[in-house]
């Protein structure tokens, strides 16, 4: 009896690694967000599945557990990679009210790496991940946070910068960022990565500011030392200056 956290990667599948689709092909039972069980089934449609709607994750985790006390092999999905902003801790949370069960993590691609190489290099040096949903986390502590990463000069990127319940939020939180970040800043974002559609743009910070993204799309601002090469957004990590 087992549940395996595994996270698919962004978009739609293309980036699923050869870990998590062994894991996928060994368990029984796939559980997850209605969205993340319609990429897998085409791969995978022998496997039973149980689905759930949005902010259901604590019901699916549940029910992947008491699966598993059955004596199943339960795989978890969730888009991206299961650590960041995904299932595995959930998992490792509601189990504690259960006998004892093993758990894997299987890691994907997260939003961050997949969007930045779509951007350039942007990440190559110290960065910053930050969700703008105060869903489960208070604004005055996200608002905390981008202030020292911008304070740090962290590259930084945000994740859910935008939803229909929260449209102003990323020109709210480059606002915090230009207290200590120059408007010339350069920026990029990325749109449905990995799906139809797909796209990605570089602009400065100030242009950023007044930009409309969407729930689908990943931000990524570089630190004072991030610039274009060849169109691309590219941080140095160093060597060159180094060695000059």
């Amino acid at each position: 009896m087992k549940v395996t956290v595994i996270g698919l990667g962004p978009g739609g599948g293309a980036d699923l690694t050869g870990r998590a689709r062994e894991a996928l092909a060994a368990c029984d039972l796939i559980v997850g967000y209605t969205a993340y069980i319609e990429l897998v089934k085409k791969d995978f449609p022998e496997k039973e599945v149980l689905s759930t709607g949005m902010r259901r994750e604590v019901d699916r985790c549940r029910a992947a557990v008491e699966a598993a006390l059955t004596g199943r092999d339960v795989a978890v999905v969730c888009s991206g990679d299961s650590g960041v902003y995904g299932m595995a801790g959930l998992v490792y949370e509601v189990a504690r009210e259960y006998d004892p069960i093993d758990i894997e993590v299987v890691p994907g691609i997260t939003a961050a790496c997949g969007g930045a190489a779509l951007l350039g290099a942007p990440l190559t040096h110290d960065f910053a991940v930050i969700s703008l949903s105060d869903l489960l986390t208070p604004w005055d502590l996200i608002e905390r946070r981008l202030s020292c990463a911008a304070q740090a000069d962290f590259v930084i990127c945000l994740y859910n910068p935008s939803s229909h319940s929260r449209p102003d939020y990323l020109r709210r939180a480059c606002g915090i960022l230009l207290r200590d970040k120059s408007p010339d800043t350069v920026c990029g974002y990325v749109r449905n990565i990995g799906r139809e559609g797909e796209e990605a743009h570089t602009l400065t910070l100030g242009e950023l500011r007044d930009t409309q993204v969407d729930m689908f799309t990943t931000v990524f601002i570089g630190s004072s030392k991030t610039g274009l090469l060849g169109g691309k957004m590219v941080t140095p990590r160093g060597y060159l200056q180094r060695n000059g």
